[in-house]
């Protein structure tokens, strides 16, 4: 009885000695797992994030590039100066103007100040909240403009008390300045988009103020570097309309239900806005996506433990779930994006040739001004018939106006178009009338396909091969500079049909070649390498394709457009 009761005894011994044994083991494995799982958890978010905040930054410098040029082409505008200058029957027709336009270009404001900071015409004349009659004098953005030619600021409206990025141009020579053209963009619809993402982001200047932003209550407070530095308590008070900006700080007392904005480690990925010198932040709390992968990692180690062969499978079904899911996330995610960054792409192209086009429909307002004079003369002295050729022209000129305005609207569409029968011609000219201006101030030789090429029909969404084209032609004009040579040609296949953009300019380097279709690869020094990128996806979306075919002495990219589709 001694020897099975010291039997007993040892066995028990062994056995609490063993799972003593198995609980460390299994504790260590855990702990090795949970680190392994987290980490892995942080990079892939750190990388996400990267990404993520790169196409805000894109979309953020895209609704920046849409108003840019606005200051600066009405600068030039003789109904500006005219108006400047006192033309009192001119102020109501620039409002107006001023009204049109600003709801074409998303613009929160258009206004126009004499050199003493006086509003004399502004797009919102008809409202409640209107800055006729105001003096903006006080501003720093007109006082810059005023002085060196242009300003921008960042500041709260003291009509509306509505914040916004004013971008102002002086009027005149710097010796006789005439006045200041300013354009107010206001950001509600953009940070709602974001807030839709996350609600991490933020938008700072270059001394740390935070001026947009997806928590209301983030705006005007201080980051970084910033907050050490001493700030001028008027100025701030003008601008964001408080005299002492506190510090930002992106954590909230925790409650009952309640947790962390973010938890730490925090990443905040920045991706810089130029050239106002704004660095857009990224906040993402990787807490869930690292919960996440531990949970992951605890179940593997159970499941191990359980069975190998149900580890085995578990692992297989694990992965496959997880990697179908990812698949689908990622393909959704890359469709919006690519939809956002076409149409990105397009507003950039619009917002680089405004200036054509504002000379495009300046000529014609212009003229017609001139018939509508002679022909109130030539009335006034019964020259019926005369006066009437002056009324036909007028109607031929607001056609051409029409023209140019629907196919701005139709180019800036968000929306894809039906798939439908169109000309190659159709897409050549609407092209062409874009970028009219801009071919002609270059003296570029254009040679264009034959009558009957033009006339070949293919189904398509003129839109999207309107964009690829103008893309094209773009970086044939960048390549050949003044007077060179441009040729569009069209070309018969069996299935299909090669619109070809050849160029006269010096050409591709061999070591650029390989490059050419990747993203943010890119030779100029403002461009963001996305062009060809997209103008391919738009081809291959379309059934076709964009490639590269040199010749040799010409550089040309070649548009395959099926026939039908």
């Amino acid at each position: 009885m001694a020897g099975w009761a010291e039997k007993i005894v040892g066995d028990r011994r062994y056995l609490i000695l063993s799972v003593a044994v198995a609980i460390s083991i299994l504790t260590g494995l855990v702990l090795s797992v949970d680190r392994v799982m987290y980490a892995r958890a942080l990079a892939q978010e750190k990388a996400v994030a990267g990404d993520d905040a790169a196409i805000l930054a894109a979309g953020l410098r895209s609704e920046l590039d849409k108003v840019s040029l606005l200051p600066i082409t009405l600068a030039g505008d003789l109904q500006v100066g005219e108006t400047l200058a006192r033309d009192a029957g001119q102020t109501r027709l620039l409002d107006i103007r001023l009204e049109n336009l600003a709801k074409r270009s998303g613009a929160a404001a258009i206004y126009v100040m004499d050199r003493d900071g006086l509003t004399f015409a502004a797009s919102n004349w008809n409202q409640p909240d209107s800055f006729v009659g105001s003096n903006y004098a006080f501003r720093s953005y007109f006082r810059e403009a005023l002085n060196g030619g242009s300003a921008t600021e960042f500041a709260l409206g003291t009509v509306s008390r509505r914040p916004g990025l004013y971008i102002a141009h002086r009027v005149g020579p710097a010796a006789r300045p005439l006045g200041v053209v300013a354009v107010k963009i206001e950001f509600d619809a953009l940070e709602e988009s974001w807030r839709k993402a996350t609600n991490g982001v933020y938008v700072t200047d270059a001394t740390g103020v935070v001026l947009l932003a997806t928590d209301a209550r983030w705006r005007f407070l201080l980051t970084g570097e910033g907050v050490a530095k001493l700030r001028d308590a008027a100025q701030d008070r003008q601008r964001f309309g408080l005299a002492r900006l506190e510090r930002l700080v992106l954590a909230r007392p925790q409650g009952a239900g309640e947790r962390a904005i973010v938890e730490a480690p925090l990443f905040d990925t920045l991706q810089s806005i130029s050239p106002d010198g704004w660095t857009l932040h990224l906040l993402v709390d990787p807490g869930p996506r690292a919960a996440a992968a531990i949970a992951s990692g605890r179940l593997a180690v159970a499941l191990a433990l359980a069975s190998t062969i149900a580890l085995a499978f578990a692992l297989f079904f694990v992965r496959r779930r997880r990697q179908a899911l990812q698949e689908t996330e990622i393909a959704q995610r890359t469709q919006t994006v690519r939809e956002q960054l076409s149409q990105a792409n397009r507003l950039a192209t619009l917002g680089q040739i405004s200036a054509g086009v504002g000379h495009e429909i300046g000529q014609p307002v212009a003229a017609m001004r001139v018939f509508a004079e002679n022909g109130e003369k030539l009335i006034a002295r019964g020259l019926v018939d005369e006066a009437s050729a002056n009324f036909r022209e007028i109607v031929g000129l607001a056609d051409r106006l029409g023209l140019i305005t629907a196919e701005l609207r139709r180019f800036s569409r968000r929306q894809p178009a039906p798939r439908r029968l169109v000309r190659i011609g159709e897409i050549v000219d609407s092209a062409l009338l874009l970028l009219r201006d801009r071919i002609a101030s270059m003296d570029v030789a254009l040679d264009l396909p034959s009558a009957q090429d033009l006339d070949i029909a293919v189904v398509a969404e003129h839109v999207r091969l309107e964009q690829v084209l103008v893309n094209l032609l773009q970086n044939a004009l960048d390549a050949v500079g003044d007077g060179g040579a441009i040729a569009i040609e069209a070309i018969r296949g069996g299935d299909d049909i090669r619109l070809r953009v050849c160029n006269s300019g010096p050409g591709i380097g061999a070591d650029k070649i390989g490059q050419l279709f990747q993203p943010f690869a890119t030779t100029k020094p403002d461009g963001l390498g996305l062009g060809l990128v997209i103008s391919r996806d738009i081809m291959r979306d379309l059934g076709g394709d964009l490639v590269f075919e040199p010749d040799a002495k010409r550089t040309c990219f070649t548009m395959i457009i099926p026939r039908t589709k």
